[in-house]
């Protein structure tokens, strides 16, 4: 009989310590050093402390009512399963650091690169500019850039015409509207497209050069620019 109340209490003390387990919680302020060590233990543990459970109740179910086999193999396919999330979380885990290290390595090719990213700023160094862009959402007529210095002032306008939708780069060489050289700096471009008879501003694109690839703090690689900025890999609408 004494033998009997002992199992009947570690057959207490294993369930208790499983449905603490997996709910994340205690019954009272003695058990919670308890589950918060099994809380977080790994499905293998689980596991383990799910067969101790099976096999007290086992020795200690009433003969002349035995537990059902189907039902002890529902439990098992259920603890199974458990541990098999657990596995493909730490598989996908891992999957997705392969994949952020090849986007890391695949984007440091950029470095050196020019790249049109959104923006508003055409860059003139040493009589030269990497260029800049726009992007249409749709076809339109006639698209007009303009171009201002660092005053506000016009200094050029740019007709490109009729474009089709999608990302438009544009070589330019920086000269005013009396094809005088500018001087270096940075200017401010705008843009403008006439869509079915309606003239509406449209996105533009700065050309900017790649110094650097860097982790984000959000986990994302992110480009180092000549600006000084810092642009998602993602925002690269092309590459010049």
């Amino acid at each position: 009989m004494l033998s009997s109340t002992s199992s009947t209490s570690s057959a207490s003390s294993v369930s208790q310590q499983l449905l603490n387990t997996m709910n994340g919680t205690s019954s009272s302020s003695s058990t919670t050093s308890s589950s918060s060590s099994t809380g977080s233990s790994s499905a293998s543990d689980l596991q383990t402390t799910f067969l101790k459970l099976l096999v007290t109740q086992l020795q200690n179910q009433d003969p002349t009512n035995p537990m059902d086999s189907s039902q002890m193999t529902s439990q098992l396919a259920q603890i199974n399963t458990v541990s098999g999330i657990s596995q493909l979380n730490t598989t996908l885990t891992s999957l997705a650091s392969q994949l952020q290290a090849g986007q890391n390595a695949q984007s440091s090719l950029l470095i050196g690169q020019n790249v049109l990213v959104p923006g508003t700023s055409a860059i003139v160094s040493s009589g030269k500019s990497p260029g800049f862009g726009v992007e249409l959402t749709s076809a339109a007529t006639d698209v007009q850039v303009t171009i201002k210095d660092s005053s506000g002032n016009l200094v050029n306008t740019i007709d490109l015409g009729a474009q089709s939708a999608g990302t438009i780069p544009v070589s330019w060489t920086p000269t005013d509207s009396s094809g005088k050289t500018l001087s270096d700096g940075t200017y401010t471009i705008s843009a403008a497209a006439t869509v079915g008879g309606k003239t509406s501003s449209v996105t533009t694109l700065s050309g900017e050069q790649v110094l650097s690839v860097i982790q984000q703090s959000s986990g994302t690689t992110g480009l180092r620019l000549s600006d000084g900025s810092t642009v998602d890999a993602t925002s690269v609408a092309a590459i010049l």
